[in-house]
């Protein structure tokens, strides 16, 4: 686990969520998408005025959202838009812990940091941070995460679960195991792999990094962020990281719907956490199926590398609380932590 970023960091960091009138136009577009609606309309359901409906228009287009018309004619939406807003997303997450509570930033530093932030002034269980981008998104061990605006799916949820710290780990799995399956329900034949602790791997590249960042006492967890970064619609990345990334439109030479992924995303990482708390074998069902749907937890020749030491063997399983077995010269590791590579 990383340790988290102190709240007044965060804090600082942060910046304004998306004004909601953007999103209550979108939506009221998106109500009366065969007709053109005046901007009289727009202005009444806002509760604003015409100069700022057009404001509003304006910057809505500059976000890439394709909208028809002016303020004589009235405005009209050519396309369903591709953003993460919480008046497209709520409509899919009724009955999950994620309803109602979404929060969402066209720019920020980092979701999981705002998380951390807001879930330490008391932000209630299932809050969810969305941003089209991140202008400082981090992976595990502080490493950069590429973050190209409306690109990807850069998701932190604040979870409050009844484990002790030494079990959180088991978390991280859960997510990845959601992650997988929200892929796969969208496209099938997407071929995908587990890496422990934190990656979901395509073709052997990383389609998406996990950090989970937790807050507890010695016998509880007051809090747990997971943030899931997921690489969507990226056509390329930076040089350095082109060897070891990829995205599901590369993996399968097609777009994506990020919101379709979102929506299909926290629903499987509801069931898995509502199991979690509370069916009493859901931690070992976990375990038993991370460890099915990976090659890196059994039988994988790896060298894992922390704070500058190594440890070199095959991977044997997975220990009762989610650490990774490895069988080395000496004999039988226990990794709590590490960058894990195939040798």
């Amino acid at each position: 686990m990383a340790a988290g970023d102190s709240p007044a960091k965060a804090r600082d960091a942060r910046t304004q969520p998306t004004d909601v009138r953007l999103g209550r136009i979108v939506h009221l577009l998106m109500e009366h998408a065969t007709v053109v609606v005046s901007g009289t309309k727009i202005a009444q359901e806002i509760s604003s005025n015409l100069s700022e409906v057009w404001r509003l228009i304006q910057q809505l287009r500059s976000l890439g959202v394709d909208i028809a018309g002016h303020p004589a004619t009235g405005y009209q939406l050519k396309s369903v838009p591709d953003l993460l807003l919480p008046e497209i997303l709520n409509a899919w997450l009724r009955g999950t812990i994620f309803d109602g509570h979404l929060h969402h930033f066209y720019k920020i530093a980092s979701t999981n940091s705002t998380a951390m932030s807001a879930a330490a002034e008391g932000a209630r269980e299932g809050s969810v941070f969305l941003a089209e981008e991140q202008t400082a998104g981090r992976g595990r061990g502080d490493h950069a995460w590429d973050s190209a605006r409306s690109a990807g799916i850069y998701c932190s949820v604040v979870l409050r679960p009844p484990l002790p710290p030494s079990d959180v780990l088991v978390l991280s799995l859960a997510a990845g195991l959601a992650v997988r399956a929200a892929i796969e329900q969208i496209n099938s034949r997407v071929s995908l792999d587990l890496k422990w602790p934190n990656d979901v791997l395509s073709a052997g590249k990383k389609v998406c990094g996990i950090l989970t960042e937790m807050n507890a006492e010695v016998t509880r967890v007051r809090y747990v962020v997971a943030g899931i970064g997921i690489n969507v619609n990226h056509a390329s990345f930076p040089k350095e990281l082109q060897p070891a990334a990829t995205s599901l439109r590369l993996a399968t030479g097609s777009e994506w719907s990020r919101v379709e992924l979102t929506a299909a995303l926290l629903k499987s990482l509801d069931r898995e956490y509502r199991a979690l708390v509370e069916q009493k074998d859901a931690c070992q069902s976990i375990l038993r199926r991370f460890a099915e749907q990976s090659t890196w937890v059994r039988g994988k020749q790896v060298r894992v590398e922390e704070n500058g030491s190594k440890v070199e063997g095959t991977t044997e399983g997975l220990d009762n609380r989610g650490f990774l077995q490895v069988r080395t010269a000496q004999g039988l590791q226990t990794i709590l932590s590490g960058t894990v590579r195939e040798k």
